[in-house]
């Protein structure tokens, strides 16, 4: 959460750049989508039995929050998160994925109902692990509560494109595709992962 904060932040940071710098527009978007990767088909004895589990691939639903700002008509800057949706199994515990970057922007051509962009940048990819268990208890019987145990963070290259389709004068779908280069990400089978989402999101001074 903590970071997924501090990305908000950024966000939100240059939506205020963009009051003060008279940007040309600026956009919030948030998005549906899922990310892939294989499985490195490792063993992991993870509490010593003698049981080894095999690593899974990477999968399920995504959610994602971003923002972008276009200090000319095609360059610019924004920011992304991405997590998965809920906490996925790993050789026993509990993994919750993130993605950030921070990005340039190129924008080649706007109409009224069509902005495509590309984006490239820096960022992160952050593998938080946590442990579930039941605890019971003869008066109020018994529930699952989560412990953390602890994360491993990886360093990023990012690159990007993305389709924005106006519905009204500001209100557009975004469609993307985005490449996640993450360096030594030895717990899934490849350092290459795609991400394929579609957004919803809200234009700022933009142009009509």
């Amino acid at each position: 959460m903590k970071l997924r904060a501090r990305v908000v932040f950024v966000c939100l940071a240059l939506m205020g750049v963009a009051q003060v710098s008279h940007a040309q527009s600026a956009n919030v978007y948030f998005g549906l989508g899922t990310a892939t990767d294989g499985s490195s088909n490792q063993q992991i004895d993870t509490f010593g039995t003698g049981m080894p589990f095999t690593t899974p691939k990477l999968g399920g639903s995504f959610l994602g929050l971003g923002a972008s700002i276009l200090f000319t008509k095609t360059l610019g800057a924004g920011a992304d998160v991405s997590w998965r949706a809920t906490h996925a199994t790993y050789a026993g515990l509990q993994v919750m994925p993130i993605f950030y970057d921070f990005d340039g922007i190129y924008a080649p051509v706007a109409t009224k109902h069509f902005e495509p962009e590309l984006h490239a940048g820096l960022g992160g990819m952050s593998l938080r692990y946590s442990f579930t268990q039941q605890q019971c208890d003869p008066l109020v019987g018994c529930s699952n509560y989560s412990q953390s145990i602890e994360s491993s963070n990886h360093f990023q290259l990012h690159f990007g494109g993305a389709v924005r389709y106006y519905m009204t004068d500001h209100v557009f779908l975004r469609p993307s595709v985005d490449l996640h280069y993450v360096t030594n990400l030895f717990q899934f089978g490849s350092d290459i992962v795609p991400e394929y989402s579609l957004g919803v999101g809200y234009s700022f001074g933009r142009e009509q």
